[in-house]
């Protein structure tokens, strides 16, 4: 099935633009919403995402619809290729993966997300080494797995670097976010600081 993700800020109205040109390609289905793309929450986006399948197709009229930053771009664009949905910018002829080329555009974006993560990890673990040497790092918390439990301070690094949910599962392998909620709740993050720091 060929979906279609529509997205216009609330001061833009041109919206049918991209309407048109998605049914003329062939979309079957369509996700609309205005709202401005750095809001944190996307209603019609988060719904879009649990009907996609693989072998589905996503299309955008242009790739800055889908993320607010080129790195959430990154890891989306990674995570459809995992799952096997294929994904076509009708604004940017490259970004097709029912073309070669497109492939090779994928393969490049899969390089960049595992570029971000280990990114990640290496700042995280310089930042846990820091504070280890200020003498600030606590024990590990109980409760959780040893695995878990070894890249606690690596996460809550993460976390108070306001990054995203989404984006610490990717770079640590976090199957869901209760788990990663239950590994800052151990080490007695207060969610609600960094929320609002965040916002």
């Amino acid at each position: 099935m060929k979906i279609g993700y529509v997205r216009v800020s609330k001061e833009e109205q041109n919206e049918q633009l991209q309407i048109d040109a998605l049914k003329k390609y062939g979309c079957e289905k369509l996700f609309q919403e205005k709202i401005s793309g750095t809001a944190k929450h996307r209603p019609e986006f988060e719904k879009m995402k649990e009907v996609l399948r693989s072998g589905d197709e996503l299309v955008v009229w242009d790739i800055d619809r889908l993320g607010r930053t080129t790195l959430e771009l990154i890891m989306l664009v990674d995570d459809l290729n995992q799952k096997g949905i294929l994904f076509k910018s009708l604004s940017q002829s490259l970004i097709d993966t029912t073309t070669e080329t497109g492939e090779f555009v994928f393969k490049l974006f899969a390089l960049l997300a595992e570029h971000e993560r280990k990114r990640l990890i290496r700042r995280t673990k310089a930042g846990q080494e820091a504070a280890r040497a200020r003498g600030r790092m606590g024990g590990r918390p109980k409760g959780l797995s040893p695995h878990y439990q070894e890249i606690t301070p690596m996460v809550v690094d993460a976390y108070k670097q306001q990054r995203s949910i989404r984006d610490i599962m990717k770079a640590f392998k976090i199957p869901s976010t209760a788990t990663v909620y239950k590994i800052l709740s151990e080490s007695g993050v207060d969610f609600q600081i960094y929320h609002k720091n965040s916002k």
